[in-house]
């Protein structure tokens, strides 16, 4: 009887610690092995340099300090906590926030990192922003971009390095780089890589502090704030199956280290991008024209008027300086040009107030520029692209621009929007080239702006070496 008791205890003992051992057999997180990848450490921070270098000749990179420090805390934080396993000493971490509207990020091998501003405002919590970050961050622990490489080695492994920089900006300018194959193969990585990011993602960010089913969130809000036809990074990362409890289940297996519940950070950023005039698209960048670089202002308010307080502008070639409201932001363009507007007048591609300053060299350019043709040419280029405009029969007049006679008229019409507009137009030649201010406003406004236009067109003045 006593033997009966002490094998029915020991039995009873082996089914308890059976029954216990069970759950944490299953509870134990998923082990990663990262793909067999012929090249070195090496061979990825040097493509990855170069993509990152024709990638920032197209994308419009914030050059935000406190927006940027932000962003670099959140990828510090998840570097940190990569397994030892696939840590790589030669990488160098850098991180970049784009100013465009897409909701998009991408890591190029070696640790070069870009996060679009829209990803950053269309996230719930600094949780979401992290979970994406802890992804693509995968990507690169894993060397997912030269294992893919391999993959095509007939083709060279630098031979898609434009083509990164192509995938990665989407639109139209993506297209324009990425020239067909290339984009497609290099950069949409495969559904089992996908699953590979997707779990290290979820375990990095455990490991830094954060819950990782905010990674699981951020796809269900990415599906809801992309449109119908997605964004941009989920088309660039398709769904491995089931991602979004798939996360879930890796995250009920991983204790979270130090949680993160402070979400001030975070607020903050949001404000100060609230604050900046609106990030423009991908395809609007691809179009060429203003990149639109925000200056760190407060924006005016919707209607209000402009500031009587002025702040000069120096273009950045030096050539020439103009003053404008101060509740007003500047836009400058690729060609040494810049928009002068309050925020809220920015409609799409569209400038319903303010003030465009610039210069060009007309085509097929023979002899001296007059005052008629410089003007003429002008107005030849503003039709193009607005075809309504028509210049006002009232004729044209002599002006002063930069202290030197110019010429001026007025031109009107009805917009696409639908209300009559005035756009008042000044130019005059400087040796081979024609240099304008353009203001615009609604008619029924035209009266009011005219004041600070006539301020601006009086501040307008070249350099001497420009003139």
């Amino acid at each position: 009887m006593n033997h009966y008791k002490n094998f029915n205890r020991i039995i009873s003992g082996v089914i308890l610690f059976t029954m216990l051992a069970m759950p944490f057999a299953g509870l134990a997180q998923t082990h990663v092995i990262a793909p067999k990848n012929p090249y070195k450490a090496e061979d990825d921070i040097k493509l990855g340099r170069q993509a990152a270098a024709e990638a920032e000749k197209q994308f419009p990179i914030l050059n935000d300090r406190e927006v940027t420090d932000y962003v670099e805390r959140v990828g510090d934080r998840l570097v940190e906590a990569i397994p030892r396993e696939y840590q790589h000493p030669e990488f160098r971490f850098s991180y970049k926030v784009v100013n465009v509207s897409d909701l998009n990020a991408f890591a190029l091998p070696g640790g070069f990192t870009y996060v679009n501003r829209g990803l950053i405002e269309a996230a719930k919590n600094e949780g979401e922003l992290a979970g994406v970050m802890a992804h693509e961050l995968s990507h690169v622990a894993l060397r997912h971009g030269t294992a893919q490489y391999a993959k095509a080695q007939k083709l060279g492994i630098w031979a898609g390095i434009a083509a990164i920089g192509g995938a990665v900006l989407g639109g139209q300018a993506g297209a324009a780089a990425a020239q067909g194959l290339f984009g497609v193969y290099f950069m949409k990585y495969s559904r089992e890589y996908e699953r590979q990011a997707d779990t290290l993602g979820a375990q990095i960010m455990a490991r830094a502090g954060y819950d990782p089913r905010d990674l699981a969130n951020m796809f269900r809000t990415l599906e809801q704030q992309g449109g119908k036809s997605g964004p941009e990074w989920l088309s660039d990362h398709p769904n491995p199956g089931n991602r979004y409890e798939a996360i879930n289940r890796e995250a009920s297996m991983l204790p979270v280290s130090n949680r993160l519940r402070d979400d001030r950070d975070f607020n903050h950023i949001r404000a100060v991008l609230r604050d900046m005039p609106r990030a423009r698209t991908t395809q609007e960048v691809g179009r060429g024209g203003n990149t639109r670089q925000p200056t760190r202002r407060t924006g005016s308010r919707s209607g209000e008027p402009p500031s009587r307080a002025m702040e000069s502008y120096r273009s950045p070639n030096g050539n020439y300086r103009v003053n404008f409201p101060a509740n007003w932001q500047t836009f400058e363009s690729q060609d040494g040009g810049v928009t002068f507007a309050p925020d809220w007048a920015i409609e799409g591609n569209d400038i319903t107030r303010g003030v465009i300053v610039g210069a060009f060299t007309p085509k097929r350019q023979r002899g001296y520029i007059t005052l008629d043709k410089a003007l003429n040419t002008l107005i030849n280029d503003l039709s193009q692209t607005n075809a309504y405009l028509q210049e006002d029969q009232s004729g044209r007049y002599r002006e002063s621009l930069a202290g030197r006679e110019a010429l001026a008229t007025m031109l009107y019409g009805q917009n696409p929007s639908g209300y009559n507009e005035r756009v008042w137009v000044v130019a005059r030649p400087n040796g081979n080239e024609v240099v304008y201010m353009v203001f615009i406003a609604p008619e029924n406004d035209f009266r009011q702006y005219q004041p600070t236009f006539a301020a601006m067109l009086r501040s307008y003045s070249l350099s001497n070496n420009f003139r």
